[in-house]
């Protein structure tokens, strides 16, 4: 993001159309929630509007220190209301299989739902700097004032970030098409009902996660172990037979599994894989998180 030689300012329409998707990029990983990322793009160039801009450096600059800011400031305020959260709370999914092409290349990289659950680690501006620095190539010196601070202590902040992402993050990110098998031989061996094939599918130290948010009937803990989450993926499509349809389909930028029920989606399941075995299942179920998706 070049902030050293001055343009000229664009018509306002030109703005809205140039840099709303990497606004948005930058709100939905901060905030995790579709809506509340569109309603800060939205402040963001309705103050790009009412504000001057004489003595404008770069636009771009501009409008990535005032969304950043806002997503901080939001942020702090849903740790707080998450408190009140019953059971999980996992990031709002995103469908990424049907994006412009511009939307596309701002939310290519760093957008599964593992990454994003790792960014809950983060304090609010820990995660707008290492975003900034390591998803969106931002400068220290950009970053540091955006965040109000000397640049010394935001290559700190970055370098402890990074550090804690690191520690929970894989290495290795497998091809979408390797996933995609995968997530087919899953739902091969539970319309199969068959406990060993699906057992196979998982490491020894795999967890599922479920998120209803007290709106609808899920797992409150994380499960842990092949054995656990199969007999809980095999007992519930034993319980609701024929009744809940299930396809791949693209979500955050990899493939995952939505399931209907009468044509209208009604959770999603998103994986954690290696390409061969499935690391970590993430369920959405809370209706307020799908609403987007319908």
């Amino acid at each position: 993001m070049d902030t050293e030689h001055p343009t000229p300012p664009s018509s306002a329409d030109d703005v809205v159309e140039r840099y709303r998707p990497r606004l948005f990029g930058i709100a939905y990983r901060m905030l995790s929630d579709v809506q509340e990322a569109e309603d800060l793009v939205q402040e963001t160039l309705l103050r790009w509007h009412q504000a001057k801009h004489d003595d404008l450096v770069s636009e771009e600059g501009w409008l990535v220190a005032v969304i950043t800011r806002l997503a901080i400031d939001r942020l702090r305020r849903a740790e707080r209301e998450r408190l009140r959260y019953v059971g999980n709370w996992l990031p709002e999914p995103i469908a990424t299989g049907s994006v412009s092409p511009d939307q596309r290349a701002e939310l290519a990289s760093d957008l599964s739902m593992a990454f994003l659950v790792l960014l809950e680690r983060l304090a609010p501006e820990e995660r707008a700097a290492f975003l900034l620095r390591e998803v969106f190539d931002a400068g220290y010196d950009e970053i540091a004032r955006i965040l109000d601070k000397a640049e010394p202590a935001v290559r700190q902040v970055v370098h402890r970030a990074k550090t804690r992402v690191r520690e929970g993050r894989r290495r290795f990110s497998p091809p979408a098409e390797r996933q995609a098998e995968l997530l087919q031989r899953f739902l091969d061996a539970l319309a199969a009902d068959d406990k060993d094939a699906m057992l196979a599918l998982f490491t020894p130290d795999a967890t599922f996660t479920g998120d209803g948010g007290g709106k609808v009937g899920s797992v409150r803990r994380v499960v842990e172990g092949p054995d656990r989450i199969t007999r809980l993926f095999l007992g519930l499509e034993r319980k609701y037979p024929g009744v809940v349809t299930h396809e791949i389909v693209e979500l955050n930028g990899q493939p995952a599994i939505g399931s209907y029920h009468d044509g209208v989606i009604t959770y999603v399941t998103l994986f954690e894989t290696d390409g061969n075995h499935i690391l970590a299942v993430y369920r959405v179920l809370n209706p307020d998180k799908l609403a987007h998706l319908r």
